[in-house]
């Protein structure tokens, strides 16, 4: 019998009040916000992260007294609807951004933040591949081209690296795995190239991985534990960052944006083995979890130490997001229900 840990799981907030916990604001963006001038646009607003991008910046202008317009575009076709927006102030703007009438219709902002990809389901899809994350990418680049533009990234760009060695800088190789991985790089490349050429200052954030209640390679894992599924292990390490520090460090991404691009890993400090934090789980349900797979020699690992010098460091601890993630699914609480497909080797999503 495993030792449980299943009395200790809490809530750090209300169900209702998840969205809003999410989108605390904490020191450092707080000085970021301070400083900007003019308004803000989040480009890709309506996917799992925007809404709690949006309502952190706009709970910051708000505390702030600035007047500052926020506005957020997106298709609003998937996780969130523009009320969420609209309710809390936030000047919505729904439309394609493969369609270059609205992209032209968006108005100029000195902050952008470009959160667009294109990812689950295209490994029979390719083309969606090359629309969203490079074709729009291109366009949004040379559309903004005199604003500071924020854009998300992966650290799916890079090789696979061992967990000895600590996991891929922002200078190492960047070969892709997979055509997810490689259009990442593309949109990459997009915003390169507008900076090289424009003098944009431009941020690529490298993101691995960021997890909250919903969503996330913990949720992957716990869920499997929870069911009796087995965990595969074969991406035998990942790093995790709850997403409230991700989004904190993402708005102090502004503070470094320059051209050339500048590229940062946005991660969890450690680099954690699969297996272990299926145990953790097990502890917390008092199940007993079963494997798949053996680890491979490598994966996907990210060197945060650059963005936790400059950002500061993840303020939720690795024991305390496992004891969140599992309090709510021990609650039933409802999920995006989008696997992040994390143990895939192949880069097929």
């Amino acid at each position: 019998m495993m030792k449980s840990t299943e009395e200790n799981l809490e809530l750090p907030c209300s169900i209702d009040e998840v969205d809003w916990f999410l989108s605390t604001p904490q020191a450092g963006a707080i000085e970021t916000v301070r400083a900007l001038e003019g308004d803000i646009l989040v480009l890709g607003a309506g996917g799992k992260m925007g809404l709690h991008l949006c309502l952190l910046l706009k709970g910051i202008l708000s505390d702030l007294n600035k007047r500052n317009r926020l506005f957020a575009a997106s298709r609003f076709s998937s996780l969130n609807s523009k009320s969420a927006y609209e309710e809390n102030g936030i000047e919505v703007l729904a439309g394609d951004f493969r369609d270059s009438e609205f992209v032209e219709s968006l108005p100029v902002c000195p902050t952008v933040f470009y959160l667009v990809g294109a990812k689950f389901g295209t490994s029979d899809n390719p083309e969606l591949l090359q629309q969203i994350n490079v074709e729009v990418s291109a366009a949004i680049a040379k559309r903004f081209r005199d604003s500071k533009i924020v854009a998300f990234s992966t650290g799916c760009v890079y090789s696979y690296v061992t967990p000895e060695s600590g996991g891929a800088t922002e200078d190492s190789e960047t070969n892709p795995i997979g055509e997810y991985a490689l259009s990442c790089l593309e949109r990459e490349r997009r915003f390169e190239e507008a900076s090289n050429r424009f003098g944009t200052s431009v941020t690529l954030v490298r993101l691995n991985y960021s997890v909250e209640f919903r969503y996330g390679v913990l949720l992957d894992i716990g869920q499997r534990v929870l069911r009796g599924e087995a965990v595969d292990v074969t991406m035998g390490y990942v790093n995790v960052i709850w997403q409230n520090d991700a989004l904190n460090q993402i708005v102090q991404a502004l503070d470094i944006a320059d051209s050339p691009a500048v590229p940062v890993n946005i991660a969890g400090p450690d680099n954690v083995a699969v297996r272990d934090l299926a145990e953790r789980f097990g502890r917390c349900f008092s199940v007993a979890p079963q494997f798949q797979g053996e680890e491979a020699e490598t994966m996907w690992l990210s060197d945060a130490s650059f963005s936790q010098r400059r950002f500061g460091y993840p303020s939720v601890k690795l024991d305390t997001m496992i004891a969140w993630v599992a309090a709510w699914l021990r609650k039933g609480g409802q999920t995006h229900g989008k696997p992040t497909g994390f143990e895939k080797r192949d880069g097929q999503f």
